[in-house]
């Protein structure tokens, strides 16, 4: 077992080498759970892909205010993952609220086609994260609750793969239809109700919910002041973490934008979450493996480096094709360190409290992407694109550099 100091004494945690039993299946509810995330983030992408485009181009909004949107958006999801992971450990069931924010998904999706603001479009994206926070953290402690402890980061791993399979097709069917309807925003808005409604009904008819043990009784309310004791320096130190990895790490919003500014055609803009989604999806699995085998502290170090050399490479180059070597890069950082992050949250809190502490890891990280994306589109509108990378490479090289003082600071004290 390697100690590992973070932040100070305070922020401690313990990094484990583990072992694998190869002849652990995944559970069936991890692969539904993986498959309804695949068909929500179809839903979610086709907007996505083009709503940085449709808001700047159609709805003459400023890239600051893509930016102040995104981040208000992200953080409304990251504030309420709390409450419903909260209520799914007080009730001890993770299904409903699974359900409820899956299905306000799918609601918010008209929306955007009928938008005719900023004003609007903010309206519906807070509705579509108010949803993703209320399904997060159930479904992240769903699957931490399903899973045998050797399995659990290919666990996640599998279901951030098909979850991110979901993320480049959604973008290329944004394509098609951009084609066939002549980029016409709006219709191809319309498309992405389908793949919504498909998520819920797999959720209703496919997911499982957790079996507490017979007799068992549940904790008190894990989210009184008094009960954050129970939360240990180490679950702590991964929640400090986690927000130094979201501030070097804006939306991907900005890389839309990026790639449209050096001549990308509108029709196109897809094709960003396309590459990035796709090296995710394909990396997101085997990280998880190696996460399951290896220590965890040298991999978070190396899955900051793509995102520093992707944040240098996109900073410094007007070529397309250069940035979208920088946008794949983004990718397999994404692939690296999001399973690793919810393994993380899953070893370092205590079982009962799995939906808490998955909601709290992700309000502290959901007030960083705020902040990140406040600052990205400030810069941007400011002083332009490249100082905006320079200043998330900073940030990643930073975040590098602290997670490397306390590697130091713990071979010290050996």
């Amino acid at each position: 077992m390697v100690r590992l100091p973070f932040i100070g004494e305070c922020a401690m945690f313990e990094i484990e080498r583990t072992s694998t039993n190869d002849a652990v299946r995944i559970p069936r509810t991890v692969w539904m759970l993986g498959f309804v995330s695949m068909f929500m983030d179809i839903s979610s992408e086709i907007v996505h892909a083009l709503l940085p485009l449709f808001l700047t181009g159609t709805l003459g909004a400023s890239v600051a205010m893509v930016g102040l949107i995104d981040g208000v958006a992200e953080a409304a999801a990251s504030i309420t993952k709390v409450f419903s992971g909260y209520i799914s450990d007080r009730i001890g069931k993770r299904k409903p609220l699974i359900l409820l924010g899956y299905g306000l998904g799918a609601l918010s999706k008209p929306l955007f086609a009928v938008a005719g603001s900023s004003g609007l479009v903010l309206a519906a994206r807070f509705a579509d994260r108010i949803g993703k926070g209320l399904r997060g953290a159930p479904r992240d402690a769903l699957v931490a609750d399903v899973t045998p402890t050797a399995i659990r980061g290919r666990a996640f791993g599998l279901r951030q793969s098909l979850d991110t399979i979901g993320a480049f097709v959604g973008p290329l069917v944004a394509i098609g239809l951009m084609a066939l309807f002549l980029d016409d925003i709006r219709k191809v808005f319309w498309f992405a109700i389908i793949p919504g409604i498909v998520a819920v009904l797999l959720v209703l008819g496919g997911i499982e919910d957790r079996r507490l043990p017979e007799g068992a009784v549940e904790a008190p309310p894990p989210v009184r002041f008094g009960d954050l004791a129970q939360f240990s320096s180490r679950f702590w130190g991964v929640v400090a973490m986690g927000a130094l990895f979201t501030m070097a790490r804006f939306s991907e919003a900005f890389l839309i934008l990026k790639t449209n500014s050096e001549g990308l055609p509108i029709m196109l803009a897809p094709m960003v979450l396309v590459v990035m989604n796709l090296v995710y999806s394909l990396g997101a699995y085997p990280a998880g493996v190696l996460s399951d085998r290896f220590s965890s502290r040298h991999l978070l170090i190396i899955g900051l480096l793509p995102l520093m050399a992707a944040d240098l490479l996109l900073a410094m180059t007007s070529d397309l094709a250069i940035a979208f070597a920088g946008i794949a890069l983004w990718g397999a950082h994404m692939a690296m360190t999001q399973g690793l992050m919810a393994k993380l949250v899953t070893d370092k809190s205590p079982p009962h409290l799995r939906g808490s502490a998955f909601g709290i890891f992700n309000l502290v990280s959901g007030i960083a992407m705020l902040l990140a994306n406040v600052v990205a589109g400030t810069l941007w509108t400011s002083f332009g694109p490249s100082i905006t990378f320079i200043t998330s490479a900073a940030f990643a090289g930073a975040t590098i550099v602290m997670l490397g003082l306390a590697n130091a600071n713990r071979a010290l004290r050996a």
